[in-house]
């Protein structure tokens, strides 16, 4: 079972200590003492909770599509040429940065609301000490 410090768990998800603290005080997270006393907490239950809370904002976007991963945020900065432009968003925690025509980017500018729809053939997952 994976255990994380709490100083690991805030960081992992962007709060303070104290906000885990309480996390674990009100049972929403599981946590126990390591064998140096410490108190560690409970991966797998960190991460039942961190999906249960988050609330990604509504994608207004109408429409299917088969790319699951879809972010919606604010377009922070477009640069173009007279072929190709870099478009950067911040989506929550994250920045994602799409090249594209200039002529799909006509219609971008910072400050509007979008998606990023992020659909990839390889996605590589790695963990911190992980052998090469």
């Amino acid at each position: 079972m994976p255990q994380l410090r709490i100083r690991e768990a805030a960081d992992v998800l962007g709060v303070s200590d104290d906000t885990v603290r309480r996390w674990i005080d009100s049972g929403r997270v599981l946590a126990e003492r390591d064998a140096s006393g410490r108190t560690v907490v409970d991966g797998a239950s960190l991460a039942r909770h961190a999906a249960a809370a988050a609330h990604p904002p509504v994608d207004h976007v109408p429409g299917t599509s088969s790319a699951r991963n879809r972010l919606v945020g604010l377009v922070t900065k477009v640069t173009a040429d007279t072929v190709m432009a870099e478009v950067e968003m911040q989506c929550g925690p994250y920045t994602v940065v799409s090249l594209m025509s200039s002529e799909s980017a006509r219609a971008l500018e910072p400050g509007a609301v979008a998606v990023a729809v992020i659909k990839a053939t390889t996605v590589i997952v790695e963990t911190p000490g992980a052998p090469s």
